[in-house]
């Protein structure tokens, strides 16, 4: 598949693909938080961690700054594997699985690694970098479309399907 033969995604398309995956992210985040939460109450609670002179662990947690950052990252970092594991295989998340769109090379010899993949979760800025598509109307590439040197085409019913990968 080439981007002869299929379309770039719109910005509304685009951005209704983001607003499932913010659902699904949100989701991702909150368990995530809520393992690494109740695996630190219980190892304070055994006594494996020092509570440092609080009564409650919750307030060991929420006052903390070493616990607060600690969850942010842990969730952070879960939130950011869901879309470069999804990116890496298959090209599309649930949310552009939904939508029928997926990302593609612009060389078609360049396999999309890791690496450019992270480049590009970070330069589309939470979904701000898409606000470019609005602008270009000519080439629909968003920030991280032209950073990475990728773009998110329009597929069929028949090339989203699974078995088309």
């Amino acid at each position: 598949m080439t981007s002869n033969v299929l379309s770039r995604a719109s910005f509304f398309r685009r951005l209704a693909a983001m607003v499932y995956d913010a659902l699904i992210a949100v989701a991702i985040g909150m368990l995530s938080a809520l393992v690494l939460i109740a695996t630190l109450t219980g190892l304070l609670e055994a006594g494996v961690l020092s509570k440092l002179g609080y009564e409650h662990v919750s307030d060991l947690i929420q006052q903390n700054w070493v616990y607060q950052t600690l969850i942010q990252v842990w969730v952070l970092a879960w939130v950011c594997s869901f879309f470069l594991w999804f990116w890496k295989n298959g090209g599309q998340t649930l949310g552009m699985r939904a939508w029928r769109i997926r990302i593609f090379n612009l060389k078609e010899d360049d396999a999309v690694g890791y690496k450019r993949l992270l480049i590009r979760l970070i330069s589309s800025l939470g979904g701000l970098g898409t606000l470019l598509v609005l602008l270009d109307f000519k080439n629909k590439l968003a920030l991280q479309d032209r950073l990475t040197n990728t773009e998110v085409l329009v597929l069929t019913k028949e090339e989203n399907h699974h078995r088309a990968w």
